[in-house]
């Protein structure tokens, strides 16, 4: 299904069996929501789950202009407004989870609990750069030509090789990503940084990080937890994309943390 969003045709997907409280999923950089189609299977009896795709991802259309995460913020809750929504349980991976944050900050009414995996709090000076020549090489090369290097970065050797079949599907979503919309984005993760407010937020937030994650090191998912009042920090035996290597780990700490038995 598709609403329109800041003049943005926007897909999302919502499944709710359950009829109960409304629990977000945001995707990483280079995908689109079908990553969370296990924890959709999980979560759906229990919660209104929806799922949707980031500007210039999946079948979302790009954005005309430059965006920040602030704007990929107020996207999501305007999707949320759209939907009738009044608040919801947001998990956030990757830039999914830089978005995550930017909602409890700019629109903590959104959000009843937080959930960020695999994002730092900021992008350091010095890893600036690397984004913008992922953007621009992209541009002129494609997002094909970056599939083998992300899923190297994504996923840990082990993993790669026991689930061949999940390693494609993630490697054809990353391809079928616009290099245009992908580029806007990276240049947008480049700038991100919400140390400023981070410490206002005032949600229960769980913080989960990959011990084999090279592209987010754990350390770097720690700032938000420790910057967090009362924030739980977690680490899982996977590299970036955490809920897909240790689906059930992560959907049990998932579960317990929006049950509040955790």
């Amino acid at each position: 299904m598709q609403l329109t969003i800041n003049r943005i045709d926007t897909r999302y997907v919502l499944d709710n069996e359950g009829g109960g409280p409304w629990l977000v999923f945001i995707h990483q950089l280079a995908g689109d929501l079908s990553v969370w189609d296990q924890m959709a299977g999980y979560f759906r009896n229990a919660f209104t789950v929806l799922r949707y795709d980031l500007r210039g991802h999946g079948e979302t259309t790009a954005s005309p202009d430059d965006f920040t995460i602030d704007d990929l913020a107020d996207d999501l809750a305007q999707v949320l407004d759209q939907l009738g929504a009044p608040s919801a349980h947001v998990v956030g991976l990757s830039i999914g989870g830089m978005v995550a944050q930017k909602l409890a900050i700019n629109h903590p009414d959104k959000v009843e609990t937080l959930t960020v995996v695999g994002a730092p709090a900021f992008i350091p000076e010095d890893a600036r750069p690397t984004f913008a020549q992922r953007a621009a090489f992209v541009r002129e090369n494609g997002t094909a030509s970056i599939v083998e290097a992300t899923l190297e970065r994504w996923l840990t050797p082990e993993f790669r090789k026991a689930h061949p079949e999940v390693v494609e599907q993630i490697g054809e979503s990353i391809a079928r990503t616009p290099a245009e919309g992908f580029a806007r984005a990276a240049e947008a993760v480049s700038r991100f940084d919400a140390r400023d407010k981070l410490a206002s937020v005032n949600k229960r937030t769980l913080v989960v990080a990959g011990q084999h994650d090279v592209g987010t090191p754990h350390a770097a998912s720690k700032v938000v937890a420790d910057t967090i009042p009362g924030a739980r920090f977690e680490l899982l035996n996977a590299a970036h994309l955490s809920p897909v290597e240790e689906s059930q780990r992560f959907s049990a700490l998932l579960g317990d943390f929006l049950r509040g038995t955790a």
